[in-house]
């Protein structure tokens, strides 16, 4: 039995806490299915106010009404965000900054995985646009909010696939030649860089941030897998995680009382994991920063 819990212990980061957060503000983007709800039920059962920022809010009332009920906690609103689209995300961040007093964690949750070749309103290559600058510009134009919330954290969801792609700077938006499974892994490599950035910009301001790698989860970013690949998924789908699993990481980073002296790291099974030499390159890590900004049209030193 110690052999089979140490596998589940190394595969599926077995964590439990019964930190509170009552009197918190949680923001959590793609937070009506998936990883994202899952963390919504979790961070509700501990009383924090939670923001569901959601693209659909059709699915977004059905989840809340469900973790509402279960939960017990009324303190959760749905919000409209759609992080294709820098239009809504600013009139997304003027709202909260208009309503809300604190905000004391940031998950930027949501994502996309190997679509076809597509763009954002604005122009932006779809998986690095949403999974990469949406949450980007979501995060400059809150900071603020959580800069006077502090001690408050930023908890961003990257993943292993960072390994497979390379930040293309010369062709972002992968105009001159687009692969799904690397662009994909460009976008979460941007992630983990722009998380190191992040963290050397906010030393001692109280504002703590977290990549994250949540494991193989059996959620709907599969749809979009070519045929080779769900014949893949098959085989592997056993030492996969269910969603529950597949949230821990995230909600550990967002309420381990041990993580508030520690920033800008990458996490995996509820604990500091390794990334590539590629995501470790503070070089490349700025000249991102300062592309994403240029993309966006906004200054953030």
């Amino acid at each position: 039995m110690a052999n089979i819990y140490t596998l589940r212990a190394f595969l599926f980061g077995e964590w439990s806490s019964d930190v509170r957060l009552d009197g918190k503000t949680v923001i959590i983007t793609g937070a009506n299915t998936g990883i994202g709800k899952e963390t919504t039920r979790d961070l509700a059962k501990r009383g924090a106010r939670i923001i569901m920022a959601c693209r659909d809010i059709s699915k977004a009332e059905a989840a809340q009404k469900e973790i509402t009920e279960e939960s017990g906690n009324q303190n959760i609103v749905i919000r409209k965000l759609d992080l294709a689209d820098t239009k809504s995300i600013r009139e997304f961040a003027e709202l909260v900054n208009r309503e809300e007093k604190e905000l004391h964690i940031l998950i930027n949750n949501a994502g996309i995985m190997m679509c076809p070749y597509t763009k954002t309103v604005d122009g932006f290559e779809m998986q690095f646009g949403v999974n990469h600058l949406g949450h980007f510009l979501l995060t400059f134009l809150l900071i603020d909010l959580l800069k006077k919330s502090a001690p408050s954290r930023i908890i961003t969801l990257s993943s292993m696939a960072h390994s497979w792609g390379t930040i293309k700077l010369d062709d972002i938006n992968s105009e001159r030649s687009y692969h799904s499974r690397r662009v994909y892994g460009q976008s979460k490599l941007a992630n983990i860089l722009c998380t190191r950035s992040l963290a050397k910009r906010l030393a001692d301001t109280g504002v703590t941030v977290y990549a994250v790698h949540p494991g193989i989860v059996r959620t709907e970013l599969k749809r979009h897998m070519n045929l080779g690949l769900l014949f893949l998924w098959k085989v592997v789908r056993p030492f996969t995680k269910t969603t529950v699993q597949g949230a821990q990481t995230s909600v550990y980073c967002a309420v381990e009382p041990t993580l508030q002296s520690e920033s800008g790291g990458y996490y995996s099974n509820c604990g500091p994991s390794s990334c590539t030499r590629a995501a470790r390159d503070d070089e490349m890590a700025q000249k991102l920063w300062e592309l994403s900004c240029q993309m966006l049209g906004i200054t953030w030193d």
